[in-house]
């Protein structure tokens, strides 16, 4: 079924349970990569748009973390210039775009679609940088999820980053993503009914139960990471928090590992919450 729109859309596939978004401006990225192997992705790019200088060539900036060295910023959170949905207030109102909902449901594609660009420098990837700088791009996740969380029609917030051309990368400049999406999705509202279950059933979490030493790969003070006991593909991982928590947002400073932050100073920009 081809749609005449070209605003983004979201059609939920009743044989999966599952929502799919279907959006025309992501036909449109550019990309660094000439073959799924590059042989060096991460050389300098003077036409980067993500590089220090290039900041006009990007879409909107939402806040950026200042630093105390030579470049003018440490981290900036930006609009996705091509994103998978629209953060057009109006789309929210037409919910169902579709003759025959009780079957086929089709909702527009509001939401939000952000970019992290986690770095300056072309070539310094995430895992190059220290604990402390790894810490502030995790709290300018928490700031940009609590940004979402004002708007009272996003309901789920996902964070995540694909590592090279294999991965669905498109930049090499290292980066991340966060959407906002107006439902939530079945695999996490089946993440969550398997968990709630599992606690009324033995009055345990099922999260808490998987610190065992056999599955065990390293601990820190707040978090573990462990194997997960079913894991679904080799070399999963699981970060688990050792402290009660159900929200990502709820992590602080001491939990990030940042030693000494008076350098960082989140600036806000024009927030589109």
């Amino acid at each position: 079924m081809a749609s005449s729109t070209k605003t983004p859309e979201m059609r939920k596939d009743t044989v999966f349970n599952r929502w799919v978004i279907f959006s025309p401006a992501r036909s449109r990225r550019p990309s660094d990569f000439k073959s799924k192997s590059p042989a060096n992705p991460n050389n300098s790019n003077s036409s980067c748009p993500f590089c220090i200088g290039h900041e006009h060539e990007c879409a909107p900036e939402i806040f950026r973390i200042s630093s105390n060295t030579n470049s003018d910023w440490k981290i900036r959170v930006i609009e996705n210039l091509f994103p998978a949905l629209s953060r057009d207030e109006e789309l929210i109102q037409n919910t169902n775009l579709n003759p025959n909902p009780s079957f086929l449901t089709c909702i527009s594609g509001f939401g939000f679609h952000d970019v992290v660009i986690e770095n300056p420098v072309h070539s310094v990837l995430l895992s190059d940088q220290s604990d402390s700088d790894v810490g502030d791009v995790l709290l300018a996740y928490k700031k940009r999820v609590l940004q979402l969380m004002c708007n009272e029609s996003i309901k789920y917030v996902q964070v995540f980053k694909n590592h090279g051309a294999s991965a669905g990368a498109s930049m090499s400049h290292s980066h991340s993503q966060i959407m906002g999406l107006p439902i939530v999705p079945a695999t996490v509202s089946i993440r969550l009914d398997s968990m709630k279950g599992c606690f009324e059933e033995t009055g345990k979490c099922s999260l808490c139960q998987v610190q065992c030493e056999e599955l065990l790969i390293n601990e820190s003070k707040h978090f573990v990471s462990v194997v997960p006991f079913a894991a679904s593909f080799p070399f999963e991982i699981w970060i688990v928090p050792r402290y009660h928590s159900s929200h990502f947002h709820e992590l602080d400073d001491d939990k990030v590992n940042i030693v000494n932050c008076d350098h960082c100073i989140i600036s806000s920009g024009h927030i589109n919450s």
